[in-house]
Formats: structure tokens, sequence, C-alpha cells
């Protein structure tokens, strides 16, 4: 959870700054992969926002309505976050870069800078608009780079932890669904600033704002792809995923050859939050023990459950004669 936490504030902090340095860019130029990457930008904030709120009430004390506790608050928050903000951010990128497309096949939508009061913008700075924009984009990958560097290093530990042979598998089996989010973020917006750079360079190169108008319609499609990608990572959790079925062998070995049990009649998994698993067990033991002795090998299965996983937080054992 610590580890989490760390990398959406430093998330925070990195988009906040991006999203300020955007908006500039694209006030002093009009460029649409400015105006594109601002939007992602903003989205990114909002998005460690979310994802804070969904630590903090993960972290409340189970209670009557919630017995189980609140950890599934970060699967819900990180969906949001996938759908709504992602989502809305990527259309909208999406939408702005297609207006631009059009207008430029029509001998239009050149890139200028934005006129607020009868003033134009880039006046007040003597340097050609390209260039504040390659300065924003370059500072963009410094911050992202910054904010990337936590994300894959708590990504990486987990890896390790966990055995899982790299990211793509530690995309589809890990619980902690706010280091995930953070990550992709934090990879988009890279992702998203190169195709900036690489469009504005072009248009450029070649005096044809239609490669800008492009570059905003690749951002969209970047942002919408990924958040349909990360909903359903978020889905696969809501609805009740199990740990993985190498993990649940594990366990069941460990409960099946505990001294006293005969046969592990039923055995279920579900993750209840971040890192947080639940374990069910109908469990056979020996009709020769006695109440106390089935006790004291339950309180020893538990213990033996958690040190093979350490994810395992509640554990139900139910003795059958």
């Amino acid at each position: 959870m610590a580890g989490s936490k760390s990398v959406v504030i430093a998330a925070l902090v990195a988009n906040g700054a991006i999203a300020i340095l955007k908006f500039l860019g694209y006030l002093l130029t009009g460029s649409s992969s400015m105006l594109s990457e601002t939007y992602h930008s903003i989205s990114d904030t909002g998005n460690q926002v979310f994802l804070l709120i969904g630590i903090r009430s993960s972290g409340q004390e189970p209670s009557q309505s919630h017995q189980f506790g609140y950890g599934k608050s970060q699967f819900f928050y990180s969906f949001l976050v996938s759908v709504l903000l992602f989502g809305i951010a990527g259309w909208e990128s999406l939408k702005h870069g297609y207006t631009a497309l059009t207008a430029s096949g029509h001998g239009g939508g050149e890139a200028g800078a934005v006129i607020i009061g009868g003033v134009n913008l880039s006046e007040l700075v003597p340097v050609e608009p390209f260039w504040v924009n390659v300065a924003v984009l370059l500072g963009a990958i410094l911050f992202e780079s910054y904010a990337f560097k936590n994300a894959y290093a708590e990504l990486t530990r987990q890896i390790r932890e966990y055995g899982w042979s790299g990211i793509p598998e530690a995309f589809r089996q890990t619980s902690d669904v706010t280091t995930l989010t953070a990550f992709t973020e934090d990879a988009i917006a890279l992702g998203g600033a190169g195709i900036a750079l690489v469009a504005l360079a072009l248009e450029r190169a070649t005096g044809d704002p239609v490669y800008d108008a492009a570059g905003s319609v690749l951002i969209g499609l970047l942002l919408m792809g990924f958040a349909v990608a990360l909903a359903w990572e978020n889905k696969r959790l809501i609805v009740g995923e199990s740990l993985p079925a190498s993990v649940e062998t594990e366990l069941r070995g460990a409960v099946q050859n505990h001294r006293g049990v005969t046969h592990v009649d039923g055995f279920r998994t579900m993750f209840i939050g971040p890192g947080k698993a639940l374990v069910t067990a109908d469990v056979s033991f020996d009709t020769d023990l006695d109440t106390g002795e089935i006790d004291e090998d339950i309180t020893q299965i538990e213990a033996k459950l958690r040190e093979v996983d350490d994810r395992i937080d509640i554990i139900y054992i139910e003795p059958e004669l």
C-alpha cells in the first residue's frame, strides 16, 4: 500500500506540472497536438486524485455493512479512472484532432496562436512557436520519466516477489490496480509526448498542418485503447477474481499435506483488495482427532497458508469429520 501511494503522489506532482506547461504551450501556438496533450495531462492529474481517494477509502476498518473491509474501493476508483477520465480525454483528443484534420483537408486548420481580447499570445514570447512546444514536450518527458521510474520500480518489485515472467503477466495477474494504472498512465504519457514531438517536427519540415492534427488523433486513439484495457483489468477484480491457479494449487497442497488432514473437499479464493485475498476451505480431518486438536491444526494451517503467499488476509476453514 505504501509503495502504491508513493507512486501515485509522484505521478500527481509530475502530471500537475506538465498540464500547466502543455496548456501554456497550446495558448502560445494553437497546436492541436499540444491541446490533446493538455487534455491528456489534465486527465492524468485527475486520475491521481481518484486513485488517492481509492487508497484512503480502502484503508477503512471493516464495518457491519462491509464486513470484509473496503479494499475493493481501489478497484472501483481505478475503474472510474479508466472509463471516465481516460475515455473522456481520449475522446476529446480524437475529436479535436479529427476536426483539425478535416479542416486542413479543406485548406484550413493551420495552427496559430490563441487570441484573447484581441491579443495574439505568441507575441508575448519572442520565440518561434515550434521551439516553445519542443521545450514544453521535453520538459514533460523529463517529469513523466520521473513518475514512470517510480511506477516501474514498484511493478518490478512485485514481479520479483510473485515470480511473474514480466510486465505482460503482471498486467494480467496483479491485484495492485493503483500501481498498474499509474504505470500505464506514465507509459502512455511518454508515448503521447513522443507522438506530439514527431507530429510537430513533421509539420515544421513540410509546412503541412495535417501532421499536427494526425498526431492529435493518434494520441486520442492511444488513450482510448488503453482505457478499454484498464477497464477490463479492473472488471476482473471487481467481479471477484480468484488467486492464480498455480498459487491455489500450492495453497491447496499446503492444506492437503498437513498432518491430520485426510482430504480437501472444497477450496476457494478471492481478492478482496489490492494485495489482500480471502481463502475458504472445507477440510476433512482424521476421525481420531478431538476438537482441541482440530482447532490447533486449523491454526497451524492458517499460518502455513500465509507463509505460502503473504496476500492471504482472511481464512475460513470448515472442518468436515
